[in-house]
């Protein structure tokens, strides 16, 4: 396809995930003339994730803005049909663990509605579950699942109506930095105003070129179905729940009702293996199933009504920041290309508040936000990082 004066695209966004979508989302909102890229054939694509069809969200999550924001983060989640079972989530731990502490004074900061459980109380409500002596629970009713699928197909649909241009089977192989940006792909050409850069996993690959390397750890976290022994006992009425045991086991384990799989309830663990990006298709990428044996253990200590060995295991990408900390900011070199990556498990559920920022650096439009703590600039210490 010939490029010709009059196809020059406001902004070209590089990865339809999620994070992709809500800023070429803005970009449309804002009448701007976008393209967007995915090397994915069929768009939508989860950006790396496998068959990891749903996630949880819960109010108090520490790594992100701040509770308001991750408040009118979920908010527009379900303005654009991002589909939120709103089941309840449980956190699990024991009251006197940081991360527990630091959770309640931050839900009752914001006054967000929630109920501690001592372990009396949370085996009287939640009978199946069976928790490690002098461990409790903070229930927060308006925590649930969010339809991953549905996000972005929802999303994608209404980038059309608004004008957007989808392309997706288009792998980019080469950025051209200056004004225009120019962007090759393995179909055709095009140019742009500014380029946005939300590639999950494969994000250095396309920055390395450009002169950058983040300090960006891709893992393949294995997504776990376990079966139900008595069919519905934890059906849609049980809730999320997020166990925090670091005595215990070193991450996370995160768990949704039997929804996806009817008798299946998910439950993962919040941490993974090393992978190359392009191995990301399950069976043989990684070897190394300590997670699941780790799960397997927990699932037979404290839910002793779910068979302790997966039904079925299906895969996903975290691509992770040594901090766990987002990475929105502008090239150190290039004004006019945006980043966004580094989202490290977490960043679905804010995705819209994402989207925004990452329109308003492309933009340069007023920030809404503070993103001194997603600057590259955090990492200059590091090896990793040729700045």
């Amino acid at each position: 396809m010939a490029m010709t004066q009059w196809e020059l695209y406001d902004a070209i966004v590089v990865g339809a995930g999620i994070q992709g979508c809500f800023t070429t989302y803005h970009f449309t909102k804002n009448k701007r003339k976008v393209l967007l890229l995915e090397q994915v054939m069929s768009a939508p694509s989860a950006q790396g994730c496998v068959g990891d069809s749903s996630c949880s969200h819960r109010r108090a999550d520490g790594h992100i803005f701040s509770v308001s924001v991750y408040t009118s983060g979920i908010s527009k989640c379900q303005k654009f049909g991002m589909g939120l079972l709103q089941t309840g989530i449980l956190m699990m731990g024991r009251k006197e663990e940081a991360e527990f502490h630091t959770t309640l004074d931050t839900l009752s900061k914001h006054g967000v509605e929630h109920k501690y459980f001592d372990p009396e109380e949370l085996k009287r409500c939640f009978p199946n579950i069976r928790l490690p002596p002098g461990h409790g629970g903070i229930w927060e009713p308006s925590g649930g699942a969010l339809c991953a699928d549905k996000a972005l197909k929802a999303l994608q649909d209404l980038i059309r109506q608004l004008g957007g241009v989808i392309h997706d089977g288009e792998k980019v192989t080469e950025i051209k930095p200056g004004f225009p940006v120019t962007v090759t792909t393995t179909t055709s050409t095009y140019q742009a105003k500014s380029l946005v850069i939300t590639a999950g996993p494969w994000t250095n690959q396309l920055l390395l070129p450009l002169g950058i390397q983040l300090p960006l750890q891709t893992l393949r976290i294995n997504v776990c179905y376990w079966k139900e022994k008595v069919p519905g006992t934890y059906g849609e009425n049980f809730p999320c729940f997020v166990a925090v045991f670091p005595d215990l086991i070193p991450h996370h384990i995160y768990g949704l009702p039997a929804r996806e799989y009817p008798g299946l309830v998910k439950i993962c663990y919040h941490h993974g293996n090393k992978v190359d990006p392009d191995e990301r298709d399950c069976p043989s990428a990684s070897p190394d199933l300590t997670d699941v044996r780790i799960l397997s253990g927990f699932v037979r200590d404290y839910f002793p009504g779910l068979q302790p060995q997966p039904a079925i295991m299906e895969c996903c990408m975290y691509t992770n920041t040594p901090d766990d900390n987002f990475i929105l900011d502008r090239h150190p070199k290039h004004a006019n290309i945006v980043i966004g990556a580094g989202f490290s498990g977490h960043g679905f559920k804010l995705s819209p508040v994402v989207g925004k920022v990452l329109y308003e650096l492309s933009s340069e439009s007023t920030l809404s936000y503070d993103l001194t703590p997603f600057r590259i600039r955090r990492f200059k210490h590091q090896d990793k990082a040729s700045l």
